[in-house]
């Protein structure tokens, strides 16, 4: 038997209040929610390595480094996303439970996210005023995609690999690229 049903579009606010009881956690774009699947070894040690880093370069600065389980809000997309890492340095990023305003988002890429990470998310990340740079890093291979904002509201996109050091000039810091993938197996 075949099920039809109409589908209406969730409010934001009934979004994040089912959000603050669910187990699983889920990505709002435009009305509808999807739900996220956990990850790899080798995801959570590149992000773990990456957050990490940031933590103690930031640590008693104005900005702060949140990992995967804080969302941030793009409201030119109609989108909360989870993203592996963001780091805000803004003062009215007071919310609970998502920023509005960061500087920074990293994303681990995984098979199944790999296409809304490269295409949705950098989109929707890029109408954020507040963002300098947003990266995607490989888990398969050592390589790390840095998109960045230029002077004049434009994008470039750096790639680093192995034997070199990524450049994260949003929150001034330098890091071997050999640091994020410590531990992680091939």
């Amino acid at each position: 038997m075949a099920l039809n049903a109409h589908l209406l579009p969730l409010s934001v606010e009934d979004y994040l209040e089912g959000e603050l009881h669910s187990e699983i956690r889920h990505e709002y774009v435009a009305g509808r929610v999807f739900a996220m699947t956990g990850t790899s070894r080798a995801h959570n040690l590149i992000a773990l390595n990456i957050a990490t880093a940031l933590h103690a370069h930031l640590r008693g600065g104005p900005c702060r480094v949140f990992m995967s389980d804080l969302k941030v809000r793009v409201e030119k997309a109609d989108a909360f996303y989870y993203p592996d890492i963001a780091v805000t340095c803004h003062p009215a990023d007071t919310q609970p439970y998502y920023l509005t305003h960061p500087r920074l988002i990293v994303e681990v890429l995984s098979p199944s996210t790999e296409g809304i990470d490269r295409r949705e998310k950098l989109l929707a990340y890029q109408s954020l005023d507040s963002l300098d740079e947003y990266v995607l890093v490989a888990q398969d291979t050592v390589q790390v995609e840095v998109y960045r904002r230029d002077g004049t509201g434009g994008w470039w996109l750096y790639t680093c690999g192995e034997g070199e050091e990524l450049r994260l000039d949003a929150v001034d810091l330098v890091l071997p690229v050999a640091a994020i993938y410590q531990d992680v197996p091939f």
